[in-house]
């Protein structure tokens, strides 16, 4: 028994814990980053041909394997040694994303169901696999995760924006927009200062909302990149502090 928890504790280490000394541990991160990174070439073409369908076989056979480790060790890594703890992990995100990596390999087992070519579809969760294999973009995560209150209301304020100037747009413009839709593409597209010209105000009015709209654009995709930046260097300085101890 000792023997099977033990080689569950090393598998565990080498798939989940990534240790900084751990030779086995950075070993498998780069596999499974050139896996994921080799998983997404089928999304760059629209012909199925023998080459897509070899990169659909080993990249659905290491997904299946890493999501098997996973679960085995789902106790080390939910922190309690009973069953239910293999339940847990199997519904957290990044279990579920896992899972969802593995179906486009389905293909191969059924080429002739129809229904089946849209799972290729799920390829594209292979981009949040990254986040995991990445330090980078885990500390990333992390300080995200810590300031998406403060994320979440810029967000409110600049959809409230969006939606009134879209129908302020709507009421000082109505002869270049067929619909209230067209209005929210507007007011969106002007205050990420994108901009494609597709629909133009007219008026002095609508210009003036224009500006503004630009105006405070700038402004929006300043105040969340500051927040990010600022809790970026902080758990940077955390982390390195940490190490100095």
């Amino acid at each position: 028994m000792g023997t099977i928890d033990e080689f569950k504790k090393r598998i565990y280490e080498i798939v989940e814990a990534s240790h900084d000394g751990d030779k086995a541990s950075k070993m498998y991160d780069i596999m499974m980053m050139v896996a994921v990174v080799v998983g997404m070439i089928p999304l760059m073409s629209k012909v199925e041909n023998h080459y897509m369908r070899t990169i659909d076989g080993i990249t659905g056979i290491l997904f299946f394997v890493d999501y098997f480790f996973r679960v085995f060790t789902a106790d080390y890594k939910m922190g309690i040694k009973i069953y239910k703890a293999y339940v847990f992990y199997a519904f957290t995100p990044m279990a579920i994303i896992d899972l969802l990596s593995v179906i486009p390999a389905l293909t191969l087992l059924f080429p002739d169901v129809a229904a089946i070519g849209a799972f290729r579809i799920f390829r594209i969760f292979l981009v949040l696999k990254l986040i995991r294999y990445s330090k980078t973009m885990t500390l990333i995560t992390n300080v995200i995760r810590k300031v998406k209150s403060q994320l979440f209301a810029v967000l409110v304020l600049t959809v409230i924006y969006i939606f009134t100037s879209a129908m302020l747009m709507f009421q000082m413009e109505p002869d270049i927009f067929n619909h209230f839709f067209d209005a929210l593409y507007w007011a969106t597209v002007s205050i990420t200062t994108i901009g494609y010209g597709d629909i133009s105000p007219v008026t002095p009015i609508g210009r003036l909302i224009t500006m503004v709209s630009a105006l405070v654009g700038v402004a929006v995709i300043a105040l969340p990149s500051g927040i990010i930046t600022a809790a970026y260097m902080d758990e940077v300085k955390r982390k390195k502090s940490k190490h100095e101890l």
